[in-house]
């Protein structure tokens, strides 16, 4: 944050005093002020926090305002420096096609098995939309192998 204020960087200060105020007020509401909270805790905080502007930015772009939505597209951004990098692709669909098996799912009805199996696994490694993606393009490919 002193980086930021030496370097007049507005923008990143302004993120930054918000990231320390949503993990603050997670504290105080989870009565956990003098204990602090885990780091996952404060992923799952900057995460959520990351998803308010993308959608927010989508918002501005279907009201036309550009200049606002590359704001918040910017704010998302540097909110993303600070969470750790998610899982290659290649990665989550291993992790799905191990979910898959672990279920033995059978097609797209088993949809919600898997997604519940392969988010067990990827809590805070990769997005919910990202998982959401691998198991919706998986399943359709399971569904023509015969069982064995």
């Amino acid at each position: 944050m002193k980086q930021a204020m030496k370097a007049g960087e507005a923008l990143k200060l302004s993120v930054l005093r918000m990231a320390l105020a949503a993990v603050s007020n997670r504290e105080i509401e989870l009565l956990k002020k003098e204990i602090g909270l885990s780091d996952e805790e404060v992923v799952d905080i900057l995460k959520k926090e990351q998803k308010k502007r993308k959608d927010s930015s989508q918002e501005f772009r279907r009201g036309g305002r550009e200049e606002l939505a590359k704001k918040e597209d910017e704010e998302a951004l540097i909110i993303g420096k600070y969470l750790p990098a998610e899982l290659s692709d290649s990665e989550l669909e291993r992790i799905v096609q191990e979910s898959i098996r672990e279920v033995a799912a059978k097609g797209p009805a088993d949809f919600a098995m898997v997604m519940k199996a392969a988010m067990a696994v990827l809590k805070g490694k990769a997005g919910g939309e990202r998982v959401s993606a691998a198991v919706k393009k998986a399943l359709p490919a399971q569904a023509g192998l015969p069982d064995g």
